[in-house]
């Protein structure tokens, strides 16, 4: 059966699924289970990193599925410690045996440490990766606009991906213009604020998904798709793995989606990314 969710065509020329899966904070002894349960669901994108030490679970979970490898996407991202080492090569490797799928889709910097001042040095190497053909595409995670300038000026890559905190109330708006501009898709993680506010204590929120007859978070992940941004959201129950993926049946009006945007802060609620550099 053909997949309901749009998907996003990245500069590399690879299609990402819209709305995928991330298992961040997923313990591995339960992530096999659970990714399981997501691909029987309908999910064909998968979240994970190095750090989340939850690699070899996904790789098995797929595998485990029965669904074709090339239908489903698989990001993964380096881990902090491997890029001050400068082991950007070995931690990809180790990453690519982990899941043990033949090739990732999507290989990320996961924070760019702008004091340890190695991002520029480390994406060389990730440019190295998509040449080789071993990922389908290279991108980058909680990267601000100076960081991206960066790298433009100092390598030949543009990054396909930008993955960031992004919800209602930390909508990335400059960000995410730069990002259209240099054709960065732009990538929610936290896309539903990870409890930092609830989701049914703004009007915008509550009265859409009255109207809709949707729940605030399936509402908010509507706004995610037609905002045009990649979302990532996690769930460990199978009943919120179907919620929120039952988000394809209707449409924001324009005045819903100009509601929620009223919400944003213009601020990180999660961590600025200056401050990680460790």
């Amino acid at each position: 059966m053909p997949s309901t969710v749009p998907t996003i065509r990245l500069n590399s020329g690879t299609d990402i699924p819209q709305l995928g899966f991330g298992v961040f904070l997923v313990d591995p002894s339960q992530t096999q289970p659970i990714v399981e349960q997501a691909l029987e669901v309908g999910y064909r994108h998968i979240d994970t990193a190095t750090g989340y030490n939850n690699e070899a679970q996904v790789g098995a979970a797929i595998r485990a599925s029965g669904i074709p490898r090339e239908d489903v996407f698989v990001t993964t991202k380096l881990r902090n410690d491997h890029h001050l080492q400068g082991d950007v090569r070995g931690a990809y490797q180790r990453s690519l045996d982990a899941l043990g799928l033949g090739y990732i889709d999507l290989y990320l910097i996961h924070w760019p440490l702008p004091k340890v001042d190695r991002y520029v040095e480390t994406w060389r190497a990730f440019e190295g990766f998509l040449a080789e053909g071993a990922t389908k595409a290279i991108g980058v995670s909680n990267f601000k606009i100076e960081h991206l300038e960066r790298l433009a000026r100092e390598s030949d890559t543009v990054p396909a991906l930008n993955q960031v905190e992004n919800h209602p109330r930390t909508q990335q708006r400059e960000l995410r213009a730069y990002e259209g501009a240099h054709g960065i898709a732009p990538e929610a993680w936290a896309p539903l604020g990870q409890g930092r506010f609830a989701l049914d204590g703004f009007a915008a929120i509550r009265e859409a998904a009255a109207a809709h007859a949707k729940s605030p978070a399936q509402v908010i992940l509507r706004w995610h798709i037609q905002e045009g941004i990649v979302a990532i959201p996690k769930a460990s129950s199978r009943a919120h793995m179907e919620a929120n993926f039952d988000i394809f049946d209707f449409a924001l009006t324009d005045s819903e989606m100009d509601a929620i945007r009223a919400l944003d802060t213009g601020r990180n609620l999660a961590v600025d990314p200056d401050d990680i550099n460790s």
